[in-house]
C-alpha cells in the first residue's frame, strides 16, 4: 500500500487519486464543524436544564419522573451500536468487505431503532402520569434535551438506511465510504452526548 493510499487517516480509499484524497479530508472537517456547531446546541440545551432543575413548581422531582434501569438499558443498546459500527468502519477501511460493512450497518440500525423504541416508551409512560412539559420547568428542561438527542438518533437511522441503499448501488466508491465515515463520526458523536445526558440527568437525578 502506497503512501497516498494511507493518506487519509480515517478512509482507505485504495487507488484514488491525489485530489480525491484531497476532497476527503475537505469533506471530513466540513462535517467536524457541523458536529461543533450540533455540540453548541446541545450545549445550551444542557444548561438550559441546569437552570431549570429546581423548578418542579411542586410537582414530580428528578428520581420520580424516570427509571434508571431504563435509561441504564438505553445507554448499554446505544454503546453497543457503537460498537457494532466501529466494526463496520473497520470492514470498509482495511478488508473493503461490502457485505460485512452491510452487515455490521443493519445491526447498527437495529439497535438505534431499539433505543428510540424504548425511548418512546418512556416519554409515552411519563405523559399518561401527568410528566409533561407544561407541569413545570424541569419538565421543560428534560423534554427539551432527551427528545432532542432521541430526533438525532432518528436522523442517523434514516441516514444509515439511505447509506445502505447507496452502498448496494455504487459499491465501496470514494463518495459512498466519505459519507460512511461521515455517518460514524455523526454516530460517535450522539453516543458521547448520550454519556452526558445519563450522567448529568439520570445518575445526577438520583442524588
Amino acid at each position: 500500500m502506497s503512501a497516498d493510499e494511507l493518506k487519509h487517516a480515517g478512509l482507505n480509499l485504495q487507488e484514488a487519486d491525489p485530489l480525491t484524497h484531497e476532497k476527503a479530508g475537505e469533506a471530513i472537517f466540513g462535517f467536524w464543524v457541523f458536529l461543533m456547531s450540533d455540540a453548541v446546541v446541545f450545549a445550551l440545551l444542557f444548561a438550559t436544564y441546569g437552570v431549570m432543575l429546581r423548578g418542579t413548581a411542586g410537582g414530580p422531582v428528578p428520581h420520580e419522573v424516570y427509571e434508571i434501569k431504563s435509561a441504564f438499558i438505553e445507554t448499554l443498546i446505544l454503546l453497543s451500536s457503537s460498537f457494532t459500527f466501529g466494526l463496520a468502519s473497520l470492514a470498509m477501511k482495511y478488508e473493503h468487505k461490502r457485505h460485512q460493512l452491510e452487515l455490521w450497518l443493519g445491526v447498527t440500525l437495529l439497535l438505534g431503532f431499539a433505543f428510540i423504541g424504548w425511548e418512546i416508551h418512556d416519554f409515552v409512560s411519563m405523559a399518561a402520569k401527568g410528566e409533561v412539559p407544561s407541569r413545570s420547568g424541569y419538565l421543560s428542561g428534560f423534554y427539551a434535551l432527551v427528545p432532542m438527542h432521541m430526533l438525532h438518533v432518528t436522523i442517523g437511522c434514516v441516514w444509515g438506511m439511505v447509506m445502505l441503499v447507496q452502498i448496494r448501488k455504487f459499491g465501496l466508491d470514494p463518495m459512498v465510504k466519505i459519507n460512511v465515515m461521515r455517518l460514524s463520526l455523526f454516530w460517535h458523536f450522539l453516543d458521547i452526548i448520550w454519556i452526558g445526558i445519563f450522567s448529568v440527568v439520570y445518575l445526577q437525578g438520583l442524588a
